[in-house]
């Protein structure tokens, strides 16, 4: 697992601190009062950071890569919904059908989609096939991965972000796809913040109340069970999974392997994002939290991963929506940077 992971850690460096000095320089001498572009100002200085440019190229093309995978222990029924639907959102997405599709086609972002461990076989659709395995493991109950399972997974996202830079890509947003993913990242999240169960677990698909306890009572029995410290994230990834939380944390070390923004989505993303922060903290200089989830999980998430969400709008679907919506936020950022004029360049002494 090591050799897997230590590949792309050894290519990660922290954002490039001269041309983060270069661009807030240049934010300075923009004609505008400072500081009244808000969060974007900082926002095209850490895009600067990442890219090590002053100003930086425009971040197109973009593409969002939608991760699935199932989840044993919605044989706890954590979840009112069917696990084939896993299944039958993948042939959503390739068909075109979903809210993710239908927000990137308005902003101009590629769709990608994995199978990285759905339990039902999609052979037949047009999507990336890298099944790890047919879902995770119960993690109320055992463990749910090997630690070849969690390499190869973390592989299918890593090896994928490198394949879409050298495609030309040069943002990546992150999407997911999973009955019970909730389950398995809120025990991901009380591992690397600290927080309870009952204050990161919340309602996934809008579970009722009995449900909502019983789903806080199995990811405390999981914690309890497996106790992994925050200083050991590819355990973490084995006691609770999943497969789609593994390949993110590998396509979050990719992207920042590649020095390319990476968009985060929701919770099962900042999730993920806590894992690559363990394993290597100079990975979050490479991410941009696109919005701030209704799950409660994801709130502390974001505090720990010292990320500022560009969204605030109450969604909880995932698929990548967030970042999507996202995405033309940074795209506006950057591009003030790089053409809007200076006082000099346009003849206004001060």
């Amino acid at each position: 697992m090591e050799d897997t992971v230590d590949r792309y850690l050894e290519r990660i460096r922290p954002a490039d601190q001269a041309a983060m000095r270069a661009a807030s320089e240049r934010q300075a001498a923009l004609t505008k009062p400072a500081g009244s572009l808000g969060v974007l100002e900082e926002l095209s200085v850490r895009v600067a950071g990442m890219t090590g440019t002053c100003p930086p190229a425009i971040p197109a093309p973009a593409v969002v890569t939608v991760f699935a995978a199932d989840h044993g222990v919605h044989a706890q029924n954590v979840s009112p919904w069917p696990q084939a639907v896993t299944a039958a959102m993948l042939a959503n997405f390739a068909a075109g059908g979903a809210a993710v599709n239908a927000f990137a086609k308005n902003n101009g972002v590629d769709v990608r989609v994995v199978d990285v461990g759905v339990a039902t076989p999609v052979d037949q659709l047009d999507i990336i096939h890298a099944n790890v395995r047919p879902g995770t493991r119960d993690l109320s109950q055992t463990q749910a991965l090997t630690e070849d399972e969690v390499a190869a997974a973390i592989a299918v996202g890593a090896d994928l972000a490198d394949s879409l830079v050298r495609d030309g890509y040069r943002c990546l947003l992150t999407g997911d796809m999973g009955i019970a993913n909730t389950t398995a990242s809120a025990a991901l999240i009380a591992t690397f913040t600290g927080a309870t169960a009952a204050v990161v677990t919340g309602r996934g698909t809008g579970i009722d109340d009995a449900t909502l306890a019983h789903k806080t009572a199995v990811v405390e029995t999981a914690l309890v069970r497996h106790a992994v410290p925050p200083t050991e994230p590819l355990k973490a990834l084995q006691a609770y999974g999943g497969l789609e939380h593994a390949a993110l944390a590998g396509y979050i070390l990719g992207a920042a392997a590649n020095h390319v923004p990476v968009i985060l989505d929701g919770v099962i993303a900042g999730a993920a994002a806590l894992v690559a922060q363990a394993l290597h903290p100079a990975a979050i200089d490479y991410c941009v939290a696109g919005h701030r989830s209704a799950e409660p999980g994801h709130a502390v998430a974001l505090k720990t991963l010292g990320l500022q969400p560009l969204v605030d709008l109450d969604l909880r679907l995932g698929e990548g929506t967030g970042a999507v919506l996202a995405y033309p936020i940074l795209s506006c950022a950057v591009r003030a940077l790089a053409e809007m004029a200076t006082f000099e360049d346009a003849g206004i002494t001060s």
